[in-house]
This record gives structure tokens, C-alpha cells and sequence, in this order.
């Protein structure tokens, strides 16, 4: 299936066009017209190779969402013209305990991941989202629900289940008390899911500047991390914290904000967490975890959610062509919140 995307072809990081061509349909297999991809940080990362490993070309793209064009001769499931959406994973294993029990991205094979990953059969590298067409096991295709405005969903399918699965593991729900570390891409879905789910949320800043947008978002306050009276009488007030900060930096002073019991989930994959203090947790027996997006199951419900709730990311519409520029305006953070890519530009 001759296919058009961008792809980055050195550590460079600088995408261009690249023509490929798709596998043909396998028995369980779904054909998709992509017609938005949202932009994650980890595209840049992958493109660049920033975490080694990156095998190019990189078509990078986890946040796909798109229109059915044809379907393998065992999918009864999915019809020509659903719409529907792809995530972080395209297959698993579905054999181990983990996806058995609907956590595939902790397959004990490990899960193929949507771009920059093994093929399970033919072991050829994944292409992404950053193209017009892709070509998915059926598992691993989520539907997108009547009334969810596709020109938003995609970073539902990263940003949104990175925050929504942890949420939901601490059973976050009416009265709760979340913070959440970092207004960014993940940080402003963490916020518009907790308060979806009834949680009270704080956002945890280094300054001032972000506070008007926390309170639009449904934060009823913000804490500034850099001012001690600011965290002074912030302290003990919140039974669980979602660092969202993509990037290292110390968490000594966000534990003394956690209640007895209390939980800080790191979901920022970073390369170094500065050394901090045992006292810290033993004192009010608190607990430092991570997480990493979710299963199929539970991004389907995600979805679901959100479109009950009207919940959707802030997003920035871009032409695949400007992809570069919004790598660079993503590296300072000169966005809100997500970017996300019209494909009809892809032509």
C-alpha cells in the first residue's frame, strides 16, 4: 500500500517527505485514511534518537485518528468508514498475564510500539502517524465515539491515557485531593480529567505565570514550588501528585505537599531523579510510583469519557509541512497545549 509521510532520516531530527509502502492486510488486520495526528513530545525524542536506539527512517506519530478503508478477511468488528483511532501500540503478545488482563503496554514480550518498533511477524521497523495511511491489528484499533470531534481527539490518545490510567489506579474520584506537577501537554489533560472525575486540583508551579490558565482549566488553586510560604501552607493538603515534568528535576519539596498515605506518580520519563531524602516518605508513610499510558481497554473508556463530558485537549492545528517549526516551539514549551497535525496538508 504505497503510502506519503514525513519521516526524520539521521539524529538530526529534521523530518521530509518520505514515501513507503504499508503491508498488505493480514486476516486481522484494518486499512486507515489518518486524518489528524497530534504531536508528542516523544516524536521529537524518537527523531532525534535523545533515548538511543532509533532506528531510521523514524515516521514518528502515536496519536492517530482516521477513517476505516478496508479491513482483513477475519474483522467483522469494524466497517469501511468508522472512524476510528490508533494509540501507542499497534500488537502485543495477548498471550501473557498482563495482556490477558487488558495492561498491553506491560506485555512480558513487550508491546510493538506504533513507531520505532519491531514488526512482531516480519520484524521490520513501525512507521507512525505522520502519514496518510497506516495499517493496524484490529486489537489494538480503538472507535471513536459519536460526537468526539476528531480534529481533537488524538492527543486523547497519549497525553490523555498517560494521565487518565494513573488517575484511575489511586481510584481518584469526587473529593479528592490532586496535584498536579507541570501545565503542559500532559499536565493541562491531568487537570481537565481529575476535575472530570470530581477530584479538587492543584496546580504545582515554579511561578505565577500559568495561574490564570490552571483556574480555567478547573484547578481551584496554585501552589508555587520556588515560593516557601506558598508551600508552607500547601503542606499536607493533597493525598496524591501527578508529576507530569518531562524533564529532571528534584521532587523533595512536592512529597512534604503529600497527606499521611499520600501518593506522588511520576509519568515524565526522565533520565535522572536527583537523590532525595528517606525521612521524606517515612514520614506520613508516603509512596514515590510511575505509570505509563494504559491498556486498550481502558484508552477505550477514556474516550468514551470524554466524549460524555465534553473533556478534550487545548490544541494547536498545524500543516504537516510546519512540523519542524512546532518541533522547535515544543522545545520551549511555546505551546498550548498540543499540537496536532491536519493530514489533508499531507498531500
Amino acid at each position: 500500500m504505497e503510502t506519503l509521510g514525513y519521516a526524520a532520516m539521521d539524529e538530526k531530527g529534521h523530518t521530509e517527505p518520505y514515501r513507503f509502502n504499508r503491508r498488505a492486510l493480514r486476516k486481522d488486520d484494518i486499512a486507515i485514511d489518518i486524518k489528524y495526528c497530534g504531536v508528542c513530545h516523544s516524536d521529537l525524542h524518537q527523531a532525534r534518537s535523545d533515548w538511543s536506539g532509533s532506528v531510521y527512517p523514524v515516521v514518528p506519530g502515536h496519536e492517530i485518528v482516521g477513517i476505516v478503508s478496508a479491513v482483513g478477511d477475519d474483522v467483522s468488528d469494524f466497517s469501511i468508514g468508522d472512524k476510528v483511532a490508533v494509540g501507542c501500540m499497534v500488537d502485543s503478545c495477548l498471550s501473557c498475564s498482563p495482556c490477558k488482563t487488558g495492561e498491553e503496554q506491560f506485555c512480558a514480550e513487550g508491546a510493538t510500539l506504533t513507531y520505532n518498533s519491531p514488526d512482531r511477524e516480519t520484524g521490520e521497523n513501525t512507521l507512525g502517524g505522520y502519514s496518510n495511511k497506516i495499517v493496524v491489528r484490529k486489537n489494538f484499533v480503538l472507535r471513536v465515539p459519536e460526537g468526539l470531534d476528531l480534529a481533537r481527539t488524538g492527543p486523547i490518545l497519549c497525553a490523555g491515557i498517560t494521565t487518565y490510567s494513573p488517575l484511575k489506579k489511586w481510584n481518584i474520584s469526587k473529593g479528592s485531593k490532586v496535584g498536579v506537577v507541570g501545565l503542559g501537554g500532559l499536565g493541562h489533560m491531568a487537570v481537565k480529567l481529575a476535575v472530570g472525575m470530581g477530584a479538587e486540583v492543584t496546580v504545582i508551579s515554579r511561578s505565577r505565570k500559568k495561574e490564570e490558565d490552571a483556574l480555567k482549566l478547573g484547578a481551584k488553586r496554585v501552589v508555587v514550588s520556588t515560593d516557601q510560604e506558598s508551600m508552607s501552607e500547601a503542606q499536607g493538603s493533597l493525598e496524591f501528585i501527578l508529576d507530569t515534568v518531562p524533564v529532571a528535576h528534584p521532587i523533595d519539596n512536592y512529597l512534604s505537599l503529600l497527606s499521611i498515605d499520600g501518593s506522588f506518580v511520576i509519568v515524565g520519563a526522565i533520565d535522572d531523579i536527583p537523590a532525595f531524602h528517606s525521612i521524606n516518605l517515612l514520614l506520613g508513610r508516603k509512596r514515590v510510583s510511575g505509570s505509563i499510558i494504559g491498556g486498550i481497554a481502558e484508552t477505550q473508556e477514556l474516550l468514551d469519557l470524554c466524549a460524555e463530558k465534553s473533556i478534550y485537549p487545548e490544541c494547536e492545528m498545524i500543516k504537516i509541512q510546519d512540523i519542524n517549526q512546532a518541533f522547535e516551539r515544543m522545545e520551549k514549551g511555546d505551546v498550548k497545549y498540543r499540537f496536532v497535525i491536519d493530514m489533508s496538508s499531507l498531500e
